[in-house]
C-alpha cells in the first residue's frame, strides 16, 4: 500500500480496489434497468419500483455506519469480501417470481453493497495519494461507472432473447459479484499489515462512535453528493419505463453513450476539480443536472434522450470524484473507516428517496412533471453550494 507521503497511485492495492469494486459495481449497472421491467412483467405498479429501489438503500443506509466501525476494528478486504459474496448470493432470490422476494433480495444487496462500499471508500482513502486525491476519487468513481456503458444495455439484450429472459440477467448478475469477491480475496492476501495507530480511535459505545463522526465537514461531503444522486433514479431505472411510454426503441444506446460519458468524464474532472477548486467544480455539475433533467422532460425521441443524459452524467462524474475529495480531505485518520461509511451513506440514501419520488410522481403525476420536479431539486445545490463557498475553498 501506498504511504501517505507518496505520490504514486497505481499501486497494486489500488488496483485490486479498483478491480473488485468494478466487478461489484457493474452488477448493480446490470440490474438498474432490470429490475423496473420486472417488476412491471409481474404486474406491479411504478411505485412498488420505487419501493424495490428504495429496499436496498434502507438496509445500506442503516447498517453502513456499523459496518464501518466493523471496517476499522477487523479488515477493509474481509469487509469488501463479505460484501461482495453477499451482492452474489442474494439476486439468487430473484428467480422467485414475486415482488416481495425481489424487495427481500435488494434489502440483502444493500447490505452487502454498505460493505462493499464502506471498506471501499477507506481502501481508498488510506492507499491515494494527498495531492492526487481529486484525481483517484476520478479513477476509483469511474471504475464503479464503467459498468454503465454495456452492461445495462446488455441486460435490456438478454431480457428480449428467448434463451436468456429475466433468469439469464440474474444469473449474470451473480457471476459479476462473485467474480468481485475473488478479487477482494486476493487483495485480503496482499494487503500490507495494519497500521497500529488505526487503534487510537477513542473507545466507547458503539452507536457514539457512529454519531461522533458526523462533524460538519462529513455532512457537508454527504449533504452535496446526496443533492447531486437524489435525480439519479429517474435516468438510471425509470427511464426504461419513460421510454416504453413514448415507444423509443433501442434504449439501450441511451446507456452505452451516457455510460462512456460517465466513465471517461471523471478521471479527467477529477483533476478539473483539483485545478480549479471544489465550489466551482459542483457549481458546474449542479448546473448540468438541471439543464439534463429539463430537456429530459420534453425530450421526444432517442437522440434527444442520448443527448440529456450525456449533460446529466457530466456533471454527475464531477460531482461524484468532488464530494469524495471533500470527504477524504477532512475525513480523520484515526477513524477513517467510519468518517467514509457516514459520507457514503449519502448514495444509497439518495437513490432510495429519489426512487419514491420518482416512483411516486410518475404514479400520479406522470413522467413530464417528474422531470421538471427533479430538475427544481437538482437545481437546489447550487444554492447549497453558493451558501457554503467559503468552507470549498
Amino acid at each position: 500500500m501506498s504511504t501517505p507521503q507518496s505520490h504514486t497511485l497505481w499501486t497494486r492495492t489500488f488496483l485490486l480496489l479498483c478491480t473488485a469494486q468494478f466487478f461489484g459495481s457493474s452488477q448493480h449497472a446490470l440490474l438498474q434497468p432490470t429490475f423496473p421491467l420486472y417488476i412491471t412483467s409481474l404486474g406491479g405498479t411504478p411505485f412498488q419500483v420505487g419501493l424495490v429501489i428504495a429496499c436496498f438503500a434502507v438496509t445500506s443506509v442503516v447498517f453502513r455506519p456499523i459496518i464501518g466501525g466493523w471496517a476499522d476494528q477487523w479488515s477493509e478486504p474481509g469487509v469488501s469480501f463479505c460484501g461482495l459474496t453477499l451482492l452474489a448470493l442474494a439476486v439468487l432470490l430473484c428467480f422467485i417470481p414475486l415482488t416481495e422476494a425481489t424487495m427481500f433480495a435488494n434489502a440483502l444487496r444493500g447490505i452487502g453493497w454498505a460493505a462493499m462500499s464502506a471498506a471501499g471508500y477507506s481502501m481508498l482513502a488510506l492507499s491515494a495519494p494527498p495531492q492526487r486525491r481529486g484525481e483517484a476519487s476520478g479513477y476509483y468513481s469511474g471504475v464503479q461507472a464503467s459498468g454503465t456503458i454495456l452492461l445495462p444495455a446488455v441486460a435490456l439484450w438478454l431480457i428480449a432473447t428467448p434463451f436468456g429472459g429475466f433468469r439469464g440477467v440474474f444469473l449474470v448478475a451473480f457471476a459479476l459479484a462473485a467474480t468481485g469477491a475473488v478479487a477482494a480475496a486476493v487483495l485480503k492476501r496482499h494487503m500490507p499489515p495494519r497500521a497500529q495507530d488505526r487503534h487510537a480511535a477513542p473507545s466507547g459505545p458503539w452507536w457514539q462512535e457512529i454519531l461522533s463522526v458526523l462533524d460538519r465537514e462529513i455532512i457537508l461531503a454527504s449533504v452535496l453528493s446526496f443533492v447531486s444522486h437524489v435525480t439519479f433514479p429517474a435516468v438510471a431505472s425509470f427511464l426504461v419505463l419513460y421510454a416504453r411510454e413514448l415507444a423509443i426503441d433501442n434504449i439501450g444506446w441511451f446507456y452505452v453513450v451516457s455510460g462512456a460519458t460517465s466513465i471517461l468524464a471523471r478521471p479527467l474532472l477529477g483533476k478539473v476539480s483539483d485545478r480549479v477548486g471544489r465550489g466551482r467544480a459542483l457549481l458546474a455539475c449542479f448546473i448540468l443536472e438541471t439543464i439534463a433533467l429539463v430537456l429530459l422532460a420534453f425530450a421526444t425521441n432517442l437522440f434527444a434522450l442520448i443527448i440529456s443524459g450525456a449533460l446529466y452524467m457530466l456533471g454527475l462524474a464531477m460531482s461524484s470524484s468532488t464530494t469524495l475529495a471533500i470527504a477524504m480531505e477532512q475525513a480523520k485518520p484515526e477513524r477513517r473507516g467510519r468518517a467514509m461509511a457516514t459520507f457514503s451513506i449519502a448514495l444509497p440514501l439518495s437513490n432510495g428517496i429519489g426512487a419514491l419520488i420518482c416512483g411516486s410522481l410518475v404514479q400520479w403525476f406522470g413522467f413530464f412533471s417528474m422531470y421538471l420536479v427533479l430538475a427544481a431539486l437538482g437545481a437546489s445545490g447550487l444554492f447549497i453550494t453558493i451558501a457554503n463557498r467559503a468552507r470549498l475553498k
